[in-house]
Protein backbone atom coordinates (compact mmCIF):
# COMPACT_ATOMS: atom_id res chain seq x y z
CA UNK A 1 0.00 0.00 0.00
CA UNK A 2 1.30 3.72 -1.02
CA UNK A 3 0.65 6.07 1.76
CA UNK A 4 1.66 9.35 0.44
CA UNK A 5 3.61 11.91 2.75
CA UNK A 6 1.85 13.53 5.33
CA UNK A 7 -1.47 11.51 4.78
CA UNK A 8 -3.27 10.25 7.96
CA UNK A 9 -3.67 6.38 8.91
CA UNK A 10 -6.39 5.89 11.74
CA UNK A 11 -6.18 2.43 13.07
CA UNK A 12 -9.46 1.53 15.26
CA UNK A 13 -11.25 -0.98 16.87
CA UNK A 14 -14.47 -0.65 18.50
CA UNK A 15 -12.99 0.96 22.31
CA UNK A 16 -9.41 1.92 21.10
CA UNK A 17 -8.15 4.68 17.78
CA UNK A 18 -4.60 5.77 17.30
CA UNK A 19 -3.97 8.61 14.48
CA UNK A 20 -0.98 8.72 12.67
CA UNK A 21 1.02 10.82 10.23
CA UNK A 22 2.75 9.71 7.29
CA UNK A 23 6.31 11.35 7.92
CA UNK A 24 8.01 9.36 5.55
CA UNK A 25 7.29 9.03 1.77
CA UNK A 26 4.90 7.04 -0.32
CA UNK A 27 7.77 4.00 -0.32
CA UNK A 28 8.85 4.26 2.98
CA UNK A 29 6.22 4.93 5.43
CA UNK A 30 7.38 6.42 9.13
CA UNK A 31 4.15 6.91 10.55
CA UNK A 32 4.12 9.34 13.58
CA UNK A 33 1.20 9.19 16.64
CA UNK A 34 -1.26 12.66 16.47
CA UNK A 35 -4.01 11.59 18.36
CA UNK A 36 -4.86 8.67 20.88
CA UNK A 37 -8.02 7.60 22.49
CA UNK A 38 -9.82 4.68 24.15
CA UNK A 39 -12.91 3.84 25.37
CA UNK A 40 -13.79 1.94 28.88
CA UNK A 41 -16.27 -0.33 27.82
CA UNK A 42 -17.03 -3.06 30.40
CA UNK A 43 -19.19 -6.01 30.13
CA UNK A 44 -22.94 -5.78 29.76
CA UNK A 45 -23.41 -7.58 33.19
CA UNK A 46 -21.64 -4.33 34.70
CA UNK A 47 -23.57 -2.00 32.96
CA UNK A 48 -26.93 -3.33 32.99
CA UNK A 49 -29.57 -2.29 35.62
CA UNK A 50 -32.48 -4.18 35.94
CA UNK A 51 -34.32 -7.07 34.04
CA UNK A 52 -35.80 -6.46 30.83
CA UNK A 53 -39.27 -5.63 30.77
CA UNK A 54 -42.61 -7.38 30.55
CA UNK A 55 -45.48 -6.39 28.17
CA UNK A 56 -48.85 -8.22 28.24
CA UNK A 57 -49.01 -10.04 24.83
CA UNK A 58 -53.13 -10.59 23.23
CA UNK A 59 -53.65 -14.26 24.66
CA UNK A 60 -52.96 -13.06 28.36
CA UNK A 61 -49.26 -14.37 29.12
CA UNK A 62 -46.77 -12.29 29.61
CA UNK A 63 -43.83 -11.92 27.69
CA UNK A 64 -39.92 -10.57 28.30
CA UNK A 65 -38.28 -7.88 26.20
CA UNK A 66 -35.01 -9.04 25.27
CA UNK A 67 -31.52 -7.31 27.46
CA UNK A 68 -30.15 -4.34 25.60
CA UNK A 69 -26.14 -5.46 24.82
CA UNK A 70 -24.80 -2.54 26.35
CA UNK A 71 -21.71 -3.39 25.26
CA UNK A 72 -22.23 -3.78 21.99
CA UNK A 73 -23.87 -0.45 21.75
CA UNK A 74 -20.92 1.15 23.68
CA UNK A 75 -19.28 -0.43 20.72
CA UNK A 76 -21.21 1.24 17.74
CA UNK A 77 -21.34 4.44 19.34
CA UNK A 78 -17.59 4.80 20.00
CA UNK A 79 -17.44 4.29 16.08
CA UNK A 80 -19.80 7.09 15.46
CA UNK A 81 -17.95 9.34 17.20
CA UNK A 82 -14.79 8.12 15.35
CA UNK A 83 -16.39 9.12 12.68
CA UNK A 84 -17.55 12.45 13.68
CA UNK A 85 -14.31 13.43 14.68
CA UNK A 86 -12.65 12.32 11.11
CA UNK A 87 -15.45 14.07 9.52
CA UNK A 88 -14.59 17.36 11.73
CA UNK A 89 -11.02 16.97 10.31
CA UNK A 90 -11.99 16.36 7.04
CA UNK A 91 -13.94 19.82 7.25
CA UNK A 92 -10.67 21.42 8.82
CA UNK A 93 -8.55 20.19 6.09
CA UNK A 94 -6.24 18.65 8.71
CA UNK A 95 -5.00 16.11 6.58
CA UNK A 96 -4.66 15.89 2.62
CA UNK A 97 -5.45 11.85 2.38
CA UNK A 98 -6.86 9.20 4.45
CA UNK A 99 -6.74 5.56 5.13
CA UNK A 100 -8.56 4.18 7.35
CA UNK A 101 -7.83 0.48 9.47
CA UNK A 102 -10.26 -1.17 11.26
CA UNK A 103 -11.51 -4.62 12.12
CA UNK A 104 -14.56 -5.41 9.67
CA UNK A 105 -17.52 -4.10 12.28
CA UNK A 106 -16.13 -1.01 12.89
CA UNK A 107 -15.01 0.04 9.68
CA UNK A 108 -18.96 -1.33 8.83
CA UNK A 109 -20.06 1.58 10.90
CA UNK A 110 -17.45 4.41 10.00
CA UNK A 111 -18.29 3.97 6.38
CA UNK A 112 -21.29 5.42 6.24
CA UNK A 113 -21.05 7.44 9.04
CA UNK A 114 -18.20 9.69 7.06
CA UNK A 115 -19.56 13.04 5.38
CA UNK A 116 -18.33 13.86 1.49
CA UNK A 117 -15.46 15.93 3.15
CA UNK A 118 -14.21 12.93 4.78
CA UNK A 119 -15.17 10.52 1.58
CA UNK A 120 -12.88 12.73 -0.78
CA UNK A 121 -10.33 12.07 1.09
CA UNK A 122 -10.62 8.39 1.90
CA UNK A 123 -8.02 6.81 -0.49
CA UNK A 124 -7.45 3.09 1.08
CA UNK A 125 -8.99 1.06 3.62
CA UNK A 126 -7.99 -1.88 5.37
CA UNK A 127 -10.24 -4.62 6.85
CA UNK A 128 -7.80 -5.41 9.69
CA UNK A 129 -7.76 -5.15 13.62
CA UNK A 130 -4.32 -3.85 13.91
CA UNK A 131 -4.63 -1.51 17.19
CA UNK A 132 -2.40 -3.98 19.53
CA UNK A 133 0.00 -4.16 17.19
CA UNK A 134 3.40 -1.82 17.46
CA UNK A 135 3.91 0.94 15.40
CA UNK A 136 6.73 -0.83 12.93
CA UNK A 137 4.48 -3.88 12.79
CA UNK A 138 1.56 -1.71 11.47
CA UNK A 139 4.41 0.10 8.67
CA UNK A 140 5.70 -3.37 8.15
CA UNK A 141 1.89 -4.73 6.97
CA UNK A 142 0.89 -1.55 5.25
CA UNK A 143 3.84 -1.53 3.31
CA UNK A 144 2.76 -5.38 2.37
CA UNK A 145 -0.48 -4.54 1.91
Amino acid sequence: MKIEHAAWVVVADSEKFQVFENHGDADLIDLRIRKYSETDNPPTKEQGTERPGRFPSPNGQVSAVANTDWHQLQKENAAIDLAKRINKWAERNDFPALVIVADPKTLGVLRPNLNAFAGKKLVQELAKDLTQHPVTEIERLLSAA
